[in-house]
């Protein structure tokens, strides 16, 4: 017998051994398709966001309202706050109500990404239940 083959009146036994060689370079190149377009499906999808038809929510406890004006001042409860002082004025509250909610309130011509940095300060200071607040859609 050489090399599985079996000389029994000149003709080959049937191989009984399958290839998988073929079948795991497909599989490889698939994972790398998979890799390289999950990430584009990710980020190169344009994204309509709809307008706000959720329910008030109902609490017991008063939450921490932060606030932002058209002009992009900061206020905590009505309360002015000076944008260097958010950071430690967040986490004295934070110290006092540790699981205190936190309702962020800001004018639609605000820049997206000043209204980021000020839920960022909040999620630093330790706040975990963050809300961003809108009025309702009054078309639906």
């Amino acid at each position: 017998m050489a090399m599985g083959l079996s000389t029994r009146r000149g003709r080959r036994a049937p191989m009984a051994e399958i290839n998988v060689t073929p079948m795991v370079d497909v599989m490889l190149v698939l994972l790398i398709i998979f890799m390289v377009t999950a990430p584009l499906l990710v980020t190169g999808v344009p994204v309509d966001l709809p307008d706000a038809r959720a329910a008030a929510l109902k609490t017991d406890d008063k939450p921490v309202q932060v606030s932002l004006d058209r002009a992009g001042s900061v206020f905590i409860d009505d309360a002015p706050v000076a944008e260097d002082a958010l950071a430690p004025r967040l986490a004295a509250l934070h110290a006092a109500t540790p699981e205190a909610r936190v309702f962020v309130r800001a004018d639609r011509g605000l820049d997206y990404g000043r209204v980021m940095a000020v839920v960022g300060e909040v999620s630093a200071a330790g706040f975990h239940k963050v809300a961003l607040v809108s009025t309702p859609d009054k078309r639906h």
